[in-house]
């Protein structure tokens, strides 16, 4: 599909088809260059502005899907008079600056358009249909309203009894800090392309290799009878029941390593251990970090002694207690990641939301109106710049509404 935006959309629209069909609906056209020469018979669509996605005229050429066919139609496009290659996210950029997403929504658009596993597309979707958009919204309609009595007391402070704010404004702000304080409580959204981390550790031979295979389900590890045969850090990332994980295996921890490659393998492999999320550890009881999962690996062995109080007993090479390992662990992942249907911050909007509810907490703790009002106009421009706007005009617009102020 080629898409075409702009004031000369119509005219490319006509040049190649030949003529314009009605709006919005799907017309077979036969694509000509300036020289009448046949392109392809393509399905065309008009979509006048500015209802459409870019908020701007849109043409849009649905061809046969060869390369050559593409590339004949986009030369006869280059040749036209006020047409361009669009810029990588130029069309999500026209619909931004033409009002018909905001910040917010477009990045959420970009979060989709990358998402890998079910969990993220979910995210996503959210994000890029608005939901974010529409809470911090309603969280601006607040401060605004907030802002508005402020004003009013500034207005009227030399008359008796107005130059003080009434005691549930203090309360609204509390709500509203306390709801600002749950959202950025929340995961946030880049865990979902980094996925839930597992590192699986312990000294060498124990089975970490094995089991870190039958968790990603490759041979992406090799594995041997030999101790110390995992001399760094490997990494894979994969979806389990559509939940983003990254599993990584570990050079056994040991004391006195063999030689300087040993030693910094297990120097990586330490330095991983404080980036998980659960390490599953599998060798002696107790030995490893706080908060680990004890795992009693190899039980396909004979001789095989379990150990004591172990999350799972398991065998990598038969199978036993894997299915249970990582229903376990999907279930711990989804209490750590964002949830389905839950709208989630990403850096710069966690930023943004911390500047705003620092900005909300250092109003509650002034008495002054001037402040208050200054701490209240920090913490609308700090949503102004989430979702991608900055104005004091709607403040004035709900003053005057609200207080009447008669002129």
């Amino acid at each position: 599909m080629i898409r075409v935006s702009g004031p000369q959309a119509k005219a490319a629209l006509a040049a190649l088809a030949g003529r314009v069909p009605s709006p919005r609906r799907a017309s077979l056209a036969r694509l000509r260059n300036a020289e009448g020469a046949l392109l392809d018979e393509a399905l065309v669509l008009w979509f006048p502005g500015p209802n459409t996605v870019t908020g701007e005229d849109l043409a849009e050429f649905h061809c046969h899907g060869g390369r050559a066919v593409i590339a004949a139609v986009d030369g006869a496009l280059a040749v036209l008079p006020g047409l361009r290659r669009a810029e990588p996210g130029e069309f999500t950029r026209r619909a931004f600056a033409n009002g018909r997403i905001d910040l917010a929504e477009a990045e959420g658009l970009a979060d989709l358009l990358s998402a890998e596993t079910e969990l993220s597309r979910a995210a996503a979707l959210v994000n890029a249909g608005g939901a974010l958009s529409r809470q911090i919204e309603g969280w601006r309609e607040q401060v605004l309203g907030l802002s508005a009595e402020v004003e009013g007391v500034l207005d009227f402070s030399d008359e008796e009894d107005s130059s003080d704010l009434p005691e549930c404004f203090t309360w609204n702000i509390a709500s509203l800090c306390g709801e600002l304080g749950e959202w950025l409580a929340r995961p946030r959204s880049e865990r979902l392309g980094e996925g839930f981390r597992v590192v699986l550790a312990g000294p060498p031979n124990v089975g970490k290799s094995t089991l870190f295979n039958a968790l990603v389900d490759s041979e992406a590890a090799i594995t041997s009878p030999i101790a110390g045969t995992t001399r760094d850090v490997i990494e894979r990332s994969v979806a389990i029941a559509g939940v983003p994980f990254t599993f990584v295996d570990t050079a056994g921890l040991r004391e006195g390593a063999a030689d300087a490659i040993e030693a910094i393998g297990i120097a990586r492999a330490e330095a991983q251990l404080a980036r998980a999320d659960v390490v599953l550890w599998l060798g002696t009881a107790g030995e490893g970090p706080p908060d680990a999962w004890e795992i009693a690996a190899q039980a396909d062995r004979e001789g095989f002694v379990p150990k004591p109080d172990a999350c799972f007993v398991l065998s990598a090479v038969t199978g036993e207690g894997v299915a249970s390992l990582k229903t376990t662990l999907v279930d711990a992942a989804s209490d750590a990641l964002p949830k389905p249907g839950e709208a989630a911050l990403n850096a710069r909007q966690h930023a943004l939301l911390s500047e705003a509810a620092a900005a909300l907490a250092a109003a509650k703790r002034v008495s002054d109106p001037l402040l208050v009002a200054e701490e209240l106009r920090r913490t609308r421009l700090a949503f102004d710049r989430l979702i991608g706007r900055a104005t004091t005009e709607d403040m004035l617009d709900t003053l005057f509404g609200r207080f009447c102020i008669g002129k």
